[in-house]
């Protein structure tokens, strides 16, 4: 194991998440989840050419903005391409779609489907049961996993979901284990037998985007507390805007402190051949102060995330936005720090 700059253990990208096939990935509002989702399918892909389907399921089009293309229908399409000749497909499952898809999968309804979309009663159906969104936005992760080709094997190494925030990640997961109870037999029951079996087991991970602040760290440990308790499987920590450390490990906390020799800095500058009025030297050694808190409130929140007693990996703070190229650079630097999916 390694420990990260204040103290946050870290065992990188392991074996076993290697080997889970479904990559849930949540987070406080705010933390880059979408981002992050992502720049985490270009990395599964990457090598060997792997084929990872990116899915969101809460209709905001967040994919399609990211890479720069119009909205996504329901239906896959190859949106990027991954070093060493892989490819990320993604797809934006709708609710009304996929009940269509649904009955007529099931219960050979087509054409009556087609009939309750034009009278309006799909959308009346999932409106007054929120809940049953969800279960269908989980069936269709659920069939797409499994989803094979002509030769048997599995059309996507892996599958990464863009998932609600942590506030309702479990609830989201755990949708269909009331579907189990309700219905005793038939399709239903089969369906949302096998979605609960996939969302419990080893082919499934969830993962949490944090930001290291007080607020998304608290979230975090207290999603991670939720996920064991339902006996869902936490993956890794994934700690986005990663600002680096600009002062020496001995003079953060003098600087924090204020402890900070104006005059003498205006001295080792001007011996550097840079000479700074007064009012320059004051605002530098604010600047100065306002960074050493940070890093000290940075710090606090790695030992907290400690409690969490997961793989945790660091992406760096993107200066100049994001674009599809920062979601290489993203990928880039979750590949460096041991993420793939084994073969």
């Amino acid at each position: 194991m390694s420990v990260y700059a204040g103290g946050m253990t870290s065992s990188g990208w392991t074996d076993e998440l290697a080997r889970a096939r479904l990559h849930v990935v949540t987070g406080k509002g705010g933390t880059g989840k979408t981002t992050l989702a992502a720049a985490l399918a270009i990395a599964l892909a990457s090598g060997q050419g792997r084929r990872v389907l990116l899915i969101e399921v809460e209709g905001r089009q967040g994919i399609a903005q990211l890479f720069d293309r119009p909205p996504l229908p329901y239906a896959e399409q190859r949106i990027a391409s991954a070093p060493g000749g892989g490819e990320v497909c993604a797809l934006a499952v709708d609710a009304e779609a996929a009940l269509l898809e649904y009955l007529a999968m099931f219960y050979n309804l087509g054409f009556a489907g087609r009939t309750l979309k034009r009278m309006g009663a799909i959308e009346f159906a999932t409106t007054l049961a929120p809940g049953l969104r969800d279960v269908l936005f989980t069936g269709k992760i659920k069939e797409r996993v499994g989803a094979t080709d002509e030769n048997g094997r599995h059309r996507y190494d892996a599958i990464v979901l863009d998932a609600p925030p942590t506030g309702r990640i479990v609830k989201f997961l755990d949708v269909t284990k009331a579907m189990v109870d309700l219905a005793k037999v038939g399709p239903i029951k089969g369906q949302s037998e096998g979605v609960a079996k996939l969302m419990h087991s080893g082919d499934t991970a969830v993962h949490l985007v944090t930001l290291l602040e007080e607020m998304p760290v608290r979230e975090t440990l207290d999603a991670v507390v939720e996920l064991d308790t339902a006996d869902l499987r936490p993956g890794a920590v994934f700690v986005n805007r990663v600002q680096p450390d600009r002062l020496p490990e001995g003079a953060v906390d003098a600087a924090a402190d204020g402890r900070i020799d104006q005059a003498e800095i205006g001295a080792e500058l001007k011996k550097a051949g840079l000479t700074l009025t007064e009012d320059n030297l004051s605002e530098l050694v604010y600047e100065t102060i306002d960074h050493a808190t940070r890093v000290q409130a940075e710090r606090r929140s790695r030992i907290k995330l400690a409690e969490a007693d997961l793989p945790a990996l660091e992406l760096p703070e993107l200066t100049d936005g994001v674009d599809v190229a920062a979601l290489y650079e993203l990928a880039e630097a979750l590949v460096a720090q041991g993420v793939r999916r084994a073969r």
